[in-house]
């Protein structure tokens, strides 16, 4: 688990990296379920999206 770090003077808790680390995560999966074609059985892809992030971002907290 990560501490707090300092940013120009700034602390920042850890959960900030966790959330930049599940962006790029969640883009390869998402572009990989588009280029599949899975990405359209689901009735609100928007909803969908955002679930998939946040489920990346709670994996990182756990896992990392």
């Amino acid at each position: 688990m990560l501490t707090e770090f300092n940013l120009f003077g700034v602390f920042m808790a850890p959960i900030v990296v966790y959330a930049l680390a599940a962006l790029p995560l969640t883009m390869c999966i998402r572009f990989a379920l588009w280029w599949s074609g899975l990405l359209g059985w689901f009735w609100h892809i928007a909803l969908f999206e955002v679930s998939l992030y946040v489920c990346i971002l709670c994996l990182l907290i756990l896992y990392v």
